[in-house]
């Protein structure tokens, strides 16, 4: 497919004068490798920890050169912008560098402590809207009802061109990397950093990761043009967007190797790996890269996946923890059927103590059958090591004479 670029190019000259200027507020995150993921793939994979940026996001990275890029004049109106938190708080802080105002639109479905951290960098925050788009929308409108400079997320060549630092990074520490794997939203992150790869080493294979629930950019792409989704339905709400940048959209196409989908179950459980093996909070949105290296397809081949972000509240930690234990068979519940009679309790609970299983709650209901002699049913949620464990308590349940069902398991 031929792309248009329009009049404007993204220049190495552009990129190098961003990496040094976004070096006034960014850490340089060093590259981290990973034996647990090396071993699951067969490939050499390093991790690129953004989440541990002082606003726990690269957004900050585009945020800033951006504003740098900005006349005093464009400044002094103030600035807004539309997120879903991490872009928020890199122009939250950003502005609070350059002494000017900054008010933020972010969705009402924004984690609690994204819309926090974001005003405690002195920014006024307007909740609007189910998702990024519908804020967007009403932050262009208060932006022309106010005269309020916009400084968008991700179509913007600028903030793209700062988010491309992370490429020259990873290259500088890692010359001889084979692939970046990189989280796509609006698409700014993978326009920066395909753009600056492709500069640098046209051999360097980039390829964005979506989620299945909200694949904008993998519509278009397809398409040969932008697209609008009905809907975006994901748990990575960084990255729930509708439509990609238009303005970008051209980079993406031509310098991006491929796009991978990815489904909301895959990213509960590479959050207990990331958390086990790493130590590390990594939010939905920056696990999808993760969750991409078993779909790659490769062998001994040297591997990067940048994590987006860390900045996840702790009831979404919670549940996602719970959920990837269940995922994972490390929580199950299963459903016997005992007479109504002293000491069958006691016997069931023997039979899973003996399999070193440990029970965290039962649920007795008398009221299964109108014969209470006959049958009443137990319900056992239970922790166990994985999936073989969890197959041994249920065999031993089954040599002792029970009938053991597995329910929906319930924590």
């Amino acid at each position: 497919m031929e792309i248009n670029m329009g009049t404007k190019e993204l220049s190495l000259d552009q990129f190098e004068e961003a990496y040094e200027i976004v070096k006034e507020v960014a850490s340089e995150t060093k590259l981290i490798y990973s034996d647990y993921f090396s071993a699951q793939t067969g490939n050499k994979v390093y991790l690129k920890p953004e989440n541990m940026q002082l606003t726990g996001a690269y957004k900050l990275r585009g945020a800033y050169y951006k504003i740098s890029t900005l006349t005093q004049e464009e400044r002094d109106k103030g600035l807004i912008t539309a997120s879903a938190g991490n872009h928020a708080q890199g122009v939250a802080y950003a502005a609070k560098c350059y002494g000017v105002q900054a008010v933020i639109v972010m969705p009402t479905t924004t984690p609690l402590i994204k819309v926090n951290r974001t005003k405690g960098y002195g920014a006024e925050v307007v909740l609007y809207g189910d998702v990024y788009d519908e804020a967007c929308a009403y932050a262009y409108q208060l932006a022309e009802e106010k005269g309020y400079t916009f400084v968008h997320p991700f179509d913007d060549l600028e903030v793209a061109t700062g988010q491309g630092t992370i490429a020259m990074e990873i290259i500088k520490e890692l010359p001889l990397v084979d692939y970046i794997l990189v989280p796509i939203g609006g698409g700014g992150l993978a326009t920066g950093v395909s753009t600056l790869a492709k500069l640098l080493n046209p051999k360097i294979k980039v390829v964005g990761v979506e989620p299945a629930g909200a694949n904008c950019m993998q519509e278009s792409i397809r398409a040969g043009k932008v697209l609008t989704l009905d809907h975006v339905s994901t748990i990575a709400d960084g990255t729930a967007v509708k439509t990609p940048g238009v303005n970008i959209f051209p980079y993406v196409s031509k310098n991006l190797d491929d796009i991978i989908t990815i489904e909301d179950e895959e990213l509960v459980v590479c959050f207990l790996d990331m958390v086990e093996n790493h130590k590390m909070i990594v939010e939905n949105s920056g696990l999808l890269t993760v969750a991409a290296l078993k779909h790659l397809n490769v062998q001994n081949k040297k591997i990067v996946s940048i994590l987006s972000g860390g900045n996840m509240d702790v009831i979404t930690m919670s549940s996602v923890v719970q959920q990837g234990l269940v995922l994972r068979d490390r929580i199950f519940t299963v459903s016997v059927l005992l007479p109504d009679k002293p000491g069958e309790l006691s016997r069931v609970s023997d039979v899973i103590a003996r399999q070193s299983g440990n029970v965290i709650k039962l649920e007795h209901n008398q009221f299964v059958s109108i014969n209470r002699n006959a049958a009443v049913e137990l319900r056992i949620t239970m922790e166990a090591y994985g999936t073989e464990h969890k197959n041994q308590i249920i065999d031993a349940l089954h040599e002792n004479g029970y009938q053991p069902k597995l329910v929906r398991a319930s924590i």
